[in-house]
């Protein structure tokens, strides 16, 4: 009786979900069958990662580049929350996989200490009397605190070796290569009726200019992009010039002029700034005097071009560019007014708004306040309108005390190949910081997953040398 009941129970079974499933998909159509197809892929990739943590970190990369465009082409889908998913598992293979033998030690330094600190002081906000939503503050916590505090100790703990460093690199540059392309495809070929949609839904005004397109990619604006594809230039320019092969020097340098002009293309202004102060900072890490030099005459030369000439003002790109270093820039003047508004309305407010009262969370969240509907322009007047000066003065430290660190840290390395790949991540984050001062872009992804990743691989650079030598002397 048993045993009739139990081969009953099958064929049941099958039926009721065979219903089920059948009925989803006369609902859903299209999605439910992609759903279908694609649930076992997902299936298999979750359980491949929580087997390897370190896969997890790096699914999260590539999610971080993605998933905001891919968000374009399936808007209902929180594709956004897929870096979160990413980073989680990491933990959970942690908890669950007897397979590894995890050496919190590694935790107990300089780096987690001011990551945690900026952790806490995000955590306070949430009693700040001035916020407006718990809601906001958990989206918006994400960008500002949560992905620097799950990436940093996730690559110190699992991803803590240089060929994990190299891996980081050939994702960044692949992941660059195709935005390129993908942008190349936007601006010479047209948009897709994803890109044509978005645009339509307000992004227009910003995006093409007197007729002139704003190449944005898979990225979620032209800004962005722009910056994040700078950011990418600038380790592709430094790893060119150092001791590597011909071959691998010629591809990076490939790769530094493909990403350079992207960033042209982007219009994108603030983004300048990521290869002059990238560069300045690798003139002055790298303690090549004779470079330097040769360094600081080529920015002049730029500067010069762009400031006291007008060659190349036939192309809009270059137009726009140079209009970076007019003083009397209409958009410039717009952005001194609104700082100047935003530090009257801070004056007494020593703890700011509250997270996630500004910019795109307080539009959605807290709609017709003075923090939302006055825009803030830059990631520093972002962190200085939620979390007031003792934030904003507590967030620059914490920066600064990273770079030096971090720079501490590479002049200890003699490895010159292990050394100049160091150099190329700390000129990239100095880039990104000074560009920040124009555009919110430090929190924002793939860059800020980029650059938490980056400041890990800072701070164990002598390791990472001595790990290499030891896998040397025993091959």
């Amino acid at each position: 009786m048993e045993y009739s009941r139990t081969h009953l129970a099958f064929p049941v079974v099958a039926l009721i979900l065979s219903l089920l499933i059948s009925v989803w998909v006369v609902h859903a159509e299209f999605l439910a069958i992609a759903t279908l197809f694609a649930l076992p892929i997902g299936v298999a990739m979750g359980v491949f990662i929580l087997w390897h943590p370190s896969h997890a970190l790096y699914t999260a990369l590539v999610l971080a580049f993605v998933s905001i465009g891919a968000a374009r082409y399936i808007p209902n889908l929180p594709l956004g929350l897929t870096v979160d998913f990413a980073l989680v598992l990491v933990l959970l293979s942690a908890v669950f996989h007897n397979r590894i033998k995890t050496d919190f030690t590694q935790l107990k330094n300089p780096l987690i200490a001011v990551t945690l600190i900026w952790m806490a002081y995000n955590v306070a906000e949430i009693f700040n009397p001035e916020a407006r939503s718990i809601t906001a503050w958990v989206y918006a916590v994400r960008g500002t605190a949560l992905y620097m505090f799950l990436t940093v100790p996730i690559t110190l703990l699992y991803a803590n070796t240089e060929k994990d460093l190299n891996r980081m690199i050939k994702i960044i540059f692949a992941f660059s290569i195709l935005a390129s392309f993908w942008g190349l495809r936007q601006y010479y070929i047209g948009l897709d009726y994803a890109e044509n949609r978005w645009l339509d839904q307000g992004s227009r005004s910003t995006h093409v200019l007197f007729g002139n397109l704003r190449v944005f990619s898979f990225f979620s604006d032209a800004g962005q992009f722009g910056a994040g594809i700078a950011h990418s230039a600038m380790i592709a320019l430094v790893l060119a010039l150092g001791p590597f092969r011909v071959k691998q020097r010629l591809i990076f340098a490939g790769c530094a002029l493909l990403f350079f002009y992207l960033m042209i293309m982007s219009g994108t202004r603030g983004a300048l700034m990521v290869p002059v102060a990238g560069s300045l900072a690798y003139l002055f890490a790298s303690k090549n005097f004779k470079l330097m030099a040769i360094g600081l005459a080529a920015l002049s030369l730029v500067f010069i071009f762009l400031k006291f000439t007008s060659i190349g003002n036939e192309n809009y790109q270059v137009r726009r560019l140079r209009s970076a270093l007019d003083p009397n820039d209409a958009s410039l003047n717009v952005r001194l007014e609104n700082k100047a508004k935003f530090s009257e309305y801070l004056k007494n407010r020593p703890f700011g708004g509250g997270i996630g009262t500004s910019g795109f969370w307080g539009q959605r969240f807290s709609p017709g306040t003075f923090l939302a509907e006055t825009p803030n322009d830059s990631w520093f007047i972002k962190i200085w309108a939620e979390m007031g000066i003792v934030g904003l003065y507590l967030h620059i430290g914490i920066l600064a005390f990273i770079a030096l660190l971090a720079l501490f840290r590479i002049w200890q390395v003699k490895d010159p190949r292990l050394r100049q790949k160091l150099l190329a991540l700390f000129s990239g984050y100095v880039g990104i910081a000074a560009a920040s001062l124009g555009n919110p872009l430090l929190g924002q992804m793939p860059t800020g997953i980029i650059l938490y990743m980056s400041w890990a691989y800072l701070y164990l650079a002598p390791s990472l040398e001595t790990n290499a030598t030891k896998l040397d002397n025993h091959g």
